[in-house]
């Protein structure tokens, strides 16, 4: 009996190492997802569901939810279900989707975007601020910083609350003096400028 049970095991385990080595390829090659066997799938279901987005409403959101239960962790994952939430007509629940998403990571660019965009619509010039600077950090470069960064630079508390983050944080004060004539309009970075020069003046 051995010499039968002992062989079948071995192919079994060789499978599903097969099936998770394939899993974690996707991570490179995102073609290789759809050969990732069903229950093997954890990266490989991250690029499933995305894909889905672009297809039928429910199909994605059954596949979003598979993910989210598969890798609850990712801040992106929530962020998906949330715009998942939104085809279907679940505007509420991806609401509180996207909330639960920011409070799982600042990483994801959208996840921000989305967060700065509500504090907007909500008058928390403060945080809306907060979500600017989160932006800057993850890339500096991105095409659309500008003119989020001018929205949400209207306000002077907007202004300080900027101003206060890049002035207690010196590593990374020069890379905004570098970058912010770019980003801002010359008179909110020359305002804001002074006042982080302010802050550090006073600082002990």
């Amino acid at each position: 009996m051995m010499r039968v049970i002992w062989p079948v095991l071995l192919l079994g385990v060789a499978v599903i190492a097969a099936a998770a080595q394939l899993d974690r390829q996707t991570r490179r090659d995102p073609q290789f997802a759809p050969m990732v066997p069903g229950p093997a799938r954890s990266f490989a279901q991250r690029r499933i569901a995305s894909d889905a987005l672009a297809g039928d409403n429910a199909q994605a959101l059954a596949e979003v939810r598979l993910l989210v239960r598969r890798r609850p962790v990712p801040a992106e994952h929530m962020r998906l279900l949330a715009e998942a939430q939104i085809a279907v007509g679940q505007p509420e629940v991806a609401y509180r989707t996207i909330q639960l998403a920011a409070r799982r990571g600042w990483r994801d660019r959208t996840t921000q975007e989305a967060m700065l965009l509500i504090a907007l619509d909500a008058g928390d010039d403060a945080e809306a601020a907060r979500r600017l600077a989160a932006l800057w950090v993850l890339d500096p470069q991105a095409e659309r910083l500008p003119a989020l960064a001018g929205r949400v630079l209207e306000s002077d508390e907007a202004r300080e609350t900027l101003a206060g983050i890049v002035a207690d944080a010196p590593r990374w004060r020069a890379r905004f003096v570098a970058s912010g004539g770019r980003v801002i309009a010359p008179d909110a970075f020359a305002d804001v400028t002074a006042r982080i020069e302010a802050r550090t003046a006073s600082a002990p």
